[in-house]
């Protein structure tokens, strides 16, 4: 397919950008880097206690200035107004997607089908806050009276990627009263190993489904609940231990929990962008309800300079177009994020799902299909483990592959100077991919180790790093729930920003549904049942499944 598709059609700049792409020379950062005293002040961003330094790229003013026509040519601006306005953006399920209504900081009236969202969304916060004081507070106890310490969220993909990302990003400002834990895949092994070591007396459960319907979640849930009935927990007191967060209130009661224990969810709020709403009742369980506000701001704040920033100062806008660049000029079929704080170590599951589940599509808002390549592959991980894995490819594989390294500069759990050491390698890792090591340079340093001429010659062409591959740093003084919400806010927009660009629309995903569908169809065929109909290979696959039985 890709080889039938343009790198980015329908801009009157595509020609010109494809030019510039093909003139940049191979020691342009290094030389850039060295020579230009100013390109710091031109191409970094600070906002949101977050600093954008983009200065390692390869870029120069005339191609920004083309990048920022692709977006203005796309009606970008217009997009921005679209999305925060509540117009229905999600055309084929006909749906607002207004996430960011969930953290925004003012009263400002947003409206969906002439109502105004923000009076619902001040009486959930109201209802999650009271949870949150009667467990912190103790007055909420377990069926024989027992104050909660252990919280277990079930739910999958939205409801289980953001969540544990916060709460573990954020663990130095755990409250110290409740342990989260998640349960997401079907597979046994899963839902068994967190409760094997809980205290039913003393464990929450959150079930998170917005239809209250999902394979998984409700799968684990059963599980959970017999769990609980087993351990001697009555009918009647099961409610102490449940709570949910769905739209099917009746099917939520019927399961056992109390009907104002049920938190509600809204068709505007996609899955990947759920963690700002009540499905993010763990993570202010475990960090309190004021620090969720603080992450809450965070986000709202970002979303506030991507409304009104200009799209040259834009930081979401920014990150996007860059991504642009390279996707569609360089063939860069992936993007790199590392971070360089343990705590984020899961970040890449999350913007994995947020990313590729909303801009991987094959064709237009209007059913077309696409011209271009869409969504690139998200992969990476945490610095310094990465440094002795897949930087090698980095450094000198064959791929373009730009990178995400986000470092903040303190640490919340200091030891000795090992945070230092931690910063001086993600920084190093973005100088190397910038500048590389050229042949001289090798052959230098090979002569000063005191190699012969020969060793000289069969050495260094191995030892020589091309260097001009491209990274951002993302730095913040500290992680904390404010800047982690701004962080998250600002990748979410970008994503937004690319579906722009080609054409799509980020807030489906109808690939996931085929998948679950089939599930639905073949689970059957495991327990019995005429095979006939079946291609060979998944006939013969369940046979042997029926076999190990």
């Amino acid at each position: 397919m890709s080889s039938t598709l343009s790198p980015l059609p329908g801009f009157s700049v595509s020609g010109k950008l494809g030019e510039q792409a093909s003139q940049i020379p191979g020691d342009f950062l290094r030389t850039t880097m060295q020579q230009d005293s100013d390109r710091f002040n031109r191409y970094s961003i600070e906002e949101c206690g977050l600093l954008l330094d983009y200065t390692r790229h390869l870029i120069d003013d005339s191609i920004l200035s083309d990048l920022f026509t692709v977006a203005r040519e796309s009606k970008l601006e217009e997009a921005i107004k679209a999305q925060f306005s509540g117009e229905i953006i999600n055309n084929t399920e006909k749906r607002a997607v207004l996430h960011s209504a969930l953290r925004a900081q003012d009263n400002t009236p947003v409206l969906v089908d002439g109502e105004d969202i923000k009076p619902g969304i001040k009486a959930m916060r109201e209802q999650m806050k009271a949870i949150c004081e009667r467990v912190h507070s103790g007055e909420w106890k377990g069926h024989t009276g027992k104050t909660i310490r252990h919280v277990v969220n079930i739910g999958i993909g939205g409801s289980y990627l953001g969540l544990k990302v916060v709460t573990d990003a954020l663990h130095s400002f755990w409250q110290g009263q409740i342990t989260p834990h998640y349960v997401a895949n079907i597979d046994p092994a899963d839902i068994t190993s967190v409760l094997k070591n809980l205290n039913p007396e003393e464990t929450l459960f959150v079930i998170a489904s917005k239809t209250f319907t999902t394979l998984e979640t409700l799968a684990n849930a059963q599980q959970a609940r017999k769990w609980l009935l087993e351990s001697g927990i009555s009918e009647a007191d099961l409610a102490k231990h449940l709570i949910a967060v769905s739209c099917n209130i009746q099917a939520a009661t019927e399961f056992g929990v109390a009907e104002e224990n049920i938190l509600p969810l809204w068709d505007w709020v996609g899955g990947r962008y759920s963690l700002w709403s009540a499905i993010g009742l763990i993570i202010s369980l475990t960090i309190g309800y004021d620090r969720f506000e603080e992450l809450l701001a965070g986000a709202g704040d970002m979303d506030k300079h991507f409304q009104e920033a200009p799209l040259e100062k834009n930081m979401p806008v920014l990150m996007s177009m860059l991504g642009v660049w390279y996707h569609h000029f360089f063939d860069a079929q992936s993007h790199a994020v590392i971070s360089y704080d343990h705590g984020l170590r899961g970040l890449v599951d999350h913007l994995q799902q947020v990313d590729m589940e909303s801009n991987g599509k094959r064709v237009t808002k209007d059913g077309k299909t696409v011209s271009c390549n869409t969504g690139p592959i998200i992969w990476g991980g945490s610095g310094t483990n990465d440094q002795h894995a897949y930087m090698q490819l980095l450094h000198q594989g064959t791929r373009t592959i730009p990178v995400d390294f986000i470092m903040p500069a303190t640490s919340h759990s200091p030891v000795a100077d090992q945070h230092e050491w931690l910063f001086a390698n993600g920084l190093a890792q973005a100088n190397a991919l910038a500048n590389g090591r050229s042949i001289d340079e090798v052959r230098e340093e090979l002569a000063t180790a005191g190699k012969t001429v020969e060793e000289i010659e069969r050495l260094a062409p191995h030892k020589v790093i091309p260097g001009n591959r491209p990274c951002s740093l993302l730095l913040c003084k500290a992680l904390t729930p404010y800047t982690l919400g701004a962080i998250l806010a600002m990748y979410e927009q970008k994503i937004f920003v690319q579906s722009v660009i080609w054409q799509i629309n980020a807030f489906d995903q109808w690939g996931v549904e085929l998948g679950k569908l089939l599930g639905k169809q073949l689970y059957p065929m495991l327990k019995g049942g005429d095979l006939e109909l079946l291609d060979s290979s998944t006939r013969s696959v369940i046979e042997q499944f029926r076999k190990a039985q």
